[in-house]
């Protein structure tokens, strides 16, 4: 099968890239420059692309920033918010209508290079921050990639119900380099430890008991998750 990738160059996106290959895919790697604050994701994609001898491409729509304004990310007069993903300010991170446009030109070279479909790494974590995240985004997405064209293509989001730390679980199992991949919203030299996506990547890795290879400005200080009760 021959797959369109939606691929940041983060955790997830990697952790589905590598998923993708296993299960003997062609894999086309999609990564999408918005004008985010965080762009030396970018870089990460390409490298990791490369390294996998993935074909990778960047869909430059940093023309259209300024349309997608009030998101920490894009419009830089807005602070990265800190702080775990629970807390209610990380919607300052919400890029307005992100995924529908990205997914919509993947969908794009998906038709042109005859693709049978379009993966995006969307999990459970994300339903409650980003609208453009939830199962019912995705479904409704899916019907109208299956009419985009005359022959089908469909969304394939196979973590949809699963939270990050399985997902760091199921990619140590398919030995991802972890180290290589990009989290952090700040988009500075090393990950911050303060922001949303740095508290998530650390728990995820803790929880996984899985060993985190990522360097951080600030280590990130979140509660540890509660011992099982004694028997």
């Amino acid at each position: 099968m021959k797959s369109v990738l939606i691929y940041s160059g983060g955790l997830d996106s990697t952790v589905l890239l590598y998923e993708l290959l296993a299960g003997g895919d062609t894999v086309l790697a999609l990564s999408v420059d918005y004008g985010q604050r965080h762009r030396v994701e970018i870089e990460h994609a390409r490298q990791i692309a490369e390294s996998l001898a993935v074909e990778w491409e960047l869909a430059d729509l940093s023309g259209i920033t300024h349309l997608l304004a009030g998101s920490s990310l894009t419009s830089r007069e807005i602070a990265v918010p800190h702080g775990h993903y629970a807390e209610d300010n990380m919607k300052q991170t919400v890029v307005p209508n992100r995924n529908m446009i990205m997914l919509a030109v993947a969908c794009g070279w998906a038709i042109g290079r005859q693709a049978e479909r379009v993966a995006y790494a969307a999990h459970a974590g994300d339903h409650s921050i980003y609208p453009d995240c939830r199962p019912e985004f995705a479904e409704a997405v899916d019907r109208a990639f299956r009419l985009a064209d005359w022959r089908e293509v469909q969304l394939y989001r196979p973590f949809i119900a699963m939270t990050k730390a399985e997902i760091v679980a199921r990619g140590a199992e398919l030995h991802v380099d972890f180290g290589r991949t990009w989290s952090c919203y700040e988009g500075g030299e090393i990950h911050c430890g303060k922001c949303g996506t740095c508290f998530e990547r650390s728990e995820a890795f803790q929880l996984a008991k899985v060993p985190d290879p990522t360097p951080y400005a600030a280590t990130p200080n979140y509660p540890a998750p509660k011992p099982p009760p004694l028997k």
